[in-house]
């Protein structure tokens, strides 16, 4: 007699037409991705996660389920070799063509060589079977190029840039001999200097509290909304090479420079009309195989339990 455990386990998740999918066969699934679950979730959360991966499961279980009935209904076959061949690349390729390493695994994961070997015949035949239901050629016109282009325009735009240099100083972190001067008073002083004719990254390395002192105060490029509104309009104001007055914000003073600037660019059609076209094929197939599996699902008979 089975204990309570092992009853749940092998107890019934589902039933597709006249076959059944145990709960070991969803937790096969799931168990690994269980465990990343609990090791940052928990609770109500961890519960919740659980009840999707479980259901994720059983739904691609059932899909494998009504694929792998159709492939018998139409008394296709898959010659051994080619079930030889997957179990071989799998030994190379993740054992280091250990074989006996991968027997030991397998067994140590409650694996027989001959329940592996059926997995992997279940996976060639799924794909052989969803593959088998795309056409060779999908062709995309060049009207639906356009429309995606035109709809997606901002996904192939790079917004307008500059490239930025600051010396930020901040109130209530000064120490030794500076704290009788105010830091307005030294950004001040700073900015001065920089108007004197020292070099701003230098400056930047002697005064700056950022954590960009030790490379000149370089901030590299930056969009728009990369910075406080206050700071974006200031630097964007600006034209290059040329250096801010003293900014006053947040109790903290910062002085800008603006090494170059990027206008903002769109990529021509042309340079991206061949990604955009993968790109839809890859949707054309992808709803070419769920139109066949919403078939296969019409007229089977499904029940979740």
């Amino acid at each position: 007699m089975l204990c309570a455990e092992e009853e749940i386990i092998n107890g019934m998740a589902a039933i597709v037409n006249n076959e059944v999918i145990t709960f070991s066969q969803v937790r096969e699934l799931v168990v690994a991705q269980e465990k990343v679950a609990a090791e940052t979730l928990q609770g109500d959360q961890l519960a919740a996660k659980i009840k999707e991966l479980r259901q994720s499961a059983i739904n691609d279980l059932i899909n494998r389920s009504l694929i792998l009935q159709e492939y018998k209904k139409k008394e296709f076959t898959i010659p051994e070799y080619v079930i030889d061949d997957s179990v071989a690349k799998v030994i190379r390729e993740e054992f280091g063509g250990d074989r006996a390493v991968f027997i030991k695994t397998l067994q140590s994961q409650g694996y027989s060589l001959a329940r592996f070997r059926q997995l992997q015949k279940d996976k060639i035949i799924v794909s052989a079977m969803r593959s088998s239901k795309l056409k060779e050629n999908y062709v995309v016109s060049p009207v639906k190029v356009r429309a995606f282009y035109d709809q997606n325009r901002s996904a192939y735009t790079t917004p307008e840039q500059v490239k930025l240099r600051m010396i930020v100083l901040h109130e209530g972190d000064t120490t030794g001999t500076v704290t009788k001067i105010s830091k307005k008073g030294m950004a001040d002083e700073v900015r001065h200097k920089i108007a004197g004719g020292a070099e701003f990254d230098r400056m930047a390395q002697m005064y700056s509290e950022d954590s960009t002192q030790d490379s000149g105060g370089d901030f590299g490029w930056v969009e728009r909304k990369t910075l406080n509104e206050t700071l974006s309009k200031a630097a964007f104001s600006m034209k290059a090479g040329e250096v801010s007055p003293v900014i006053e914000l947040d109790n903290s003073y910062y002085i800008l420079m603006v090494e170059e600037m990027k206008s903002a660019s769109t990529k021509p059609l042309q340079e991206v009309q061949q990604e955009i076209e993968r790109h839809l094929i890859e949707e054309e197939m992808l709803q070419a195989q769920e139109r066949w599996m919403k078939g296969l699902r019409d007229k089977a008979y499904i029940k979740i339990l």
